[in-house]
């Protein structure tokens, strides 16, 4: 059993085709399926379930590639402590982040980082928790920027900030007459959110429990009365949504701080309380190799200046580690 062997069973775990993850592995495909068949033999038991048109790991076989991920993983560990010395902060960083926060805190992240730690590129991208935990415990990123819960083996979380939510509504909206809002105000209007999928939309949900107890009712009603709620893809097209006149939304503080309308055409007002709100954190393997790079990534995220304070809205609160 080689290194060289582990490596390619993680990837063609990951890819489940041989073309591919012979391609990832800068190999070509008949030795990488001579180099498994032979780890199979020597194991005396099958990876993966070969057919014409798919690969599957086997139940054994997936709890062996995540053991050879740990023992991949701790290689990074030795080849970096074999480095003494090394600069931690010379490599790219990659990290991803959920799709409502990475608009609005990646602009205020990366000057900061570039500060902290300029001879480290940062590689983003953004994308669904489920894919960005996927990714991380993949080592296809670093670390990740997402809202908590957030619960995965051998992965640290560490708080960054707590981000409010707001109510934006477009200009005249009788609710713009007052000065903070309820869920249950909420409830009565046409409420717009982003789509099943999104984590965000979980969060007002479950923080907001008139607006959930009003879409199970109106759902069951008789009385011919519009669905509660509209749902957008992204939070910039629910903004534009709203500005159109469709409806009202809950956003993060960040997200609508960083809108461009005119006072004219959108209004954001805050929730009478308890505030709903979310918690940011950073989330990385605790066998990731670089702890110093975790470090400057941490604090760069936690002093970002993401939601600008106004006197219609809350500014953002530290959380505590």
């Amino acid at each position: 059993m080689t290194l060289t062997e582990l490596r390619y069973i993680v990837t063609l775990a990951r890819e489940k085709h041989f073309g591919r993850a012979a391609e990832r592995c800068h190999v070509s495909q008949p030795t990488l399926s001579v180099a498994v068949k032979k780890l199979e033999d020597e194991l005396g038991i099958p990876l993966f379930e070969r057919s014409k048109s798919s690969i599957r790991v086997t139940e054994t076989g997936s709890q062996i590639i995540e053991q050879a991920q740990r023992v991949l993983d701790q290689v990074g560990v030795i080849r970096d402590m074999a480095q003494n010395g090394k600069n931690q902060l010379n490599s790219p960083l990659k990290v991803g982040a959920i799709y409502t926060i990475g608009p609005y805190l990646f602009p205020h992240l990366l000057p900061e980082l570039r500060r902290a730690a300029p001879e480290m590129p940062l590689f983003i991208e953004e994308g669904y928790t489920q894919d960005l935990r996927k990714k991380l415990r993949q080592s296809e990123l670093d670390a990740i920027i997402i809202a908590l819960p957030f619960e995965e083996p051998e992965v640290v979380t560490l708080p960054l900030y707590d981000e409010p939510f707001v109510v934006l509504l477009p200009a005249g909206h009788p609710l713009t007459k007052e000065k903070s809002l309820s869920a249950e105000q909420l409830a009565e209007e046409q409420l717009l959110l982003l789509g099943p999928g999104h984590c965000f939309r979980d969060q007002v949900l479950e923080s907001c429990p008139p607006l959930e107890n009003a879409m199970a009712a109106r759902a069951t009603s008789t009385s011919g009365r519009p669905a509660l709620v509209t749902e957008g893809s992204s939070l910039e097209t629910i903004r534009h949504m709203v500005a159109s006149g469709l409806g009202v939304t809950v956003l993060p503080m960040s997200a609508a701080t960083a809108m461009e309308y005119k006072e004219d055409i959108l209004t954001v007002r805050p929730f009478k309380p308890p505030v709903p709100f979310r918690t940011v954190a950073l989330a990385w393997r605790v066998t990731f190799p670089r702890p110093k790079a975790i470090d400057v990534l941490s604090l760069a995220a936690s002093q970002c200046r993401v939601i600008e304070k106004s006197d219609q809205a809350l500014p953002v609160t530290a959380a505590s580690a």
